[in-house]
């Protein structure tokens, strides 16, 4: 089942129309959720980051999208799909009415509801060989939209592209100063010593929502010092550690970039905190 505008429609019947704005123009934000056993796991984060979106795209805000409208909107479709006593990922989807071409003849949005199973209940540190290389075709603008999520992901879908054609796990993302940005698919930590790095907002990285988990996280931890700061591509092989985040894996260590293999001691310990943070938050 998915949930077209508070309506529940089965999936074979779910359809949009080929003008819809999210497909012809990229008029669309989304918040990828995880859902365990009926709970959303920092719900309160991604509400508020997609009014955010939301207020940043200039779509009209309902007046009926309380946190509890639409938290009940997501927990009701996850029942329906049986999975109400199990992990689920959750795809919001919010899109401007139909109708105009660049300039929309209307503020006023609708939206979309999706929802697939997960194979575990909680973040599990993965020990695979994890390869990444920069992307460098095409790069992440700074400012305020490369913040939030957006349909527009042209260069995540390329990047992942090149990716796959080059035997890679993942793709480093770079904005117009040639600056580390974050991963094809989540945001991007650096470990050196006592001091652990991550993008800031202002260089174009994702605002998200096990970031600002694990900023938070870091700074209760003694002796480890926590800096939003831009990264050169000449950090990467000069770092102990790098690792991933994203609201579906938690943390995904990074076990080699070019010719430098890198530990996971840091990351594992950040993954436990945050399994911790998820249970009680």
């Amino acid at each position: 089942m998915i949930n077209l505008n508070g309506i529940l429609v089965e999936d074979s019947k779910a359809t949009i129309n080929v003008s819809n704005r999210g497909l012809a123009f990229g008029d669309s934000v989304f918040e990828t959720i995880r859902v365990i056993n009926g709970k959303i796991i920092f719900w309160e984060d991604h509400y508020f980051r997609l009014m955010a979106s939301m207020r940043i795209m200039r779509m009209e805000i309902p007046a009926n999208f309380s946190p509890e409208f639409l938290e009940n909107e997501i927990i009701e479709l996850v029942s329906e799909n049986n999975l109400i006593d199990s992990p689920a990922r959750v795809r919001f989807t919010v899109y401007r009415k139909q109708g105009g071409l660049y300039r929309p003849q209307s503020l006023e949005i609708e939206y979309a509801i999706e929802v697939s199973k997960l194979s575990n209940p909680f973040y599990l540190f993965n020990t695979d060989f994890y390869e990444v290389e920069l992307f460098k075709d095409h790069y992440i603008n700074s400012g305020l939209l490369s913040t939030i999520k957006t349909n527009n992901k042209a260069v995540n879908v390329l990047g992942s592209i090149y990716g796959k054609e080059n035997a890679y796990n993942n793709c480093l993302l770079l904005n117009e100063n040639k600056s580390i940005v974050e991963a094809l698919n989540g945001n991007i930590f650096l470990v050196k010593g006592d001091k652990i790095k991550t993008p800031p907002l202002t260089d174009g990285a994702l605002n998200g929502i096990v970031r600002k988990q694990l900023l938070s996280i870091i700074k209760t931890i003694p002796d480890i010092e926590i800096e939003e700061v831009s990264i050169s591509p000449f950090e990467l092989q000069k770092a102990d550690e790098l690792f991933i985040t994203n609201v579906i894996v938690g943390i995904q260590p990074i076990t080699k970039y070019r010719k430098k293999e890198f530990r996971t001691e840091v990351s594992k310990n950040l993954l436990t905190k945050l399994n911790v943070k998820a249970r009680l938050g």
